[in-house]
């Protein structure tokens, strides 16, 4: 995170980066897909439809569903090259120009010779995206692989369809690994709706941007202003020198992590105004919350560092 979205000029924007239509293997058409994320309480969503050559690499159209209320980022979920466990790269881009060059991608499966998935990441960050790994536990993402997607913006810290459809939806663990090896990647909670299963409306970011249009949000993600939601909502973070000052909806827990296994937590009802000092992570170069609301819903900010 190179700055602190709470002290940006502007509003909150809720939006799901991660979304699939007929256009690929979703079961409900892209305007109705859009419909229904308007009505649900959204003012963005990017449609990210499988971009392989069996659904005909679909970069899906979404400009007609654009409103004064409601708008759309174009992007995809780019596949090609085999991770280390054999199976395909999924990578998500959100912002991907509709005339994006698709790599050797026939199917699901790994094919000899394709583009590496960190390549395809890289032109795809070059062509002006937001990259993320998608969905680290349920791809069994090693560690190396992980190191290798340099041109990742993000991690997927939470999946709502892989939560719901295999109970392995967690980005955890490959993030953290991560900043622990000074990548400065931040962290976005996404549907990856189908509309086959309850896989929706039940992870989103919160993106801070002066307006509601593609280009400003775009922007706000690349520079991570925004934090990630299954439920809570965080109003404001205040870095100090010795502890995280957060003014938040009622939650009864708020823990702050940092390198290492210790974390500094507190405990409580209706917790509004929280203070977590720093304590034993005072050391830590790179700082991040995570709140609990009594229903056991989370957000998360993105990762504060301590130099910047």
């Amino acid at each position: 995170m190179t700055t602190n979205p709470f002290d940006l000029p502007g509003r909150f924007w809720r939006g799901n980066l991660h979304t699939h239509s007929t256009n690929s293997d979703g079961v409900l058409a892209p305007q109705e897909v859009c419909r229904r994320y308007q009505a649900g309480g959204y003012d963005f969503i990017a449609l990210t439809d499988h971009f392989i050559g069996f659904f005909n690499y679909p970069i899906s159209d979404t400009l007609p569903y654009r409103n004064d209320s409601f708008t759309t980022i174009l992007g995809a979920e780019l596949h090609s090259g085999a991770m280390q466990n054999g199976e395909l790269w999924h990578i998500l881009a959100v912002g991907l120009p509709a005339g994006f060059t698709p790599p050797d991608a026939p199917d699901f499966s790994a094919h000899p010779g394709q583009e590496t998935g960190p390549a395809l990441a890289q032109r795809a960050r070059d062509a002006g995206a937001f990259v993320a790994i998608a969905h680290p536990e349920w791809s069994q993402l090693s560690l190396e692989d992980a190191a290798a997607m340099e041109a990742a913006h993000a991690v997927e810290i939470y999946n709502h369809g892989c939560v719901t459809g295999c109970d392995r939806g967690s980005g955890v663990y490959v993030l953290e690994h991560l900043l622990n090896a000074g990548r400065r990647v931040t962290l976005c909670a996404t549907d990856d709706a189908h509309f086959s299963e309850p896989d929706h409306f039940g992870g989103w970011v919160m993106v801070r941007a002066p307006e509601n249009t593609p280009e400003a949000l775009l922007a706000a993600l690349k520079d991570g202003a925004f934090y990630s939601s299954t439920g809570p909502e965080i109003h404001h973070v205040t870095w100090g020198d010795d502890a995280v000052e957060i003014h938040c909806g009622a939650a009864v827990t708020a823990v702050l992590q940092g390198q290492g296994s210790r974390t500094s937590v507190v405990h409580g009802h209706s917790l509004t105004r929280i203070t977590l000092p720093y304590k034993g992570l005072a050391a830590s170069p790179w700082l991040r919350l995570t709140i609990i609301d009594a229903a056991g819903k989370r957000a998360w900010t993105n990762p504060f560092w301590r130099d910047s």
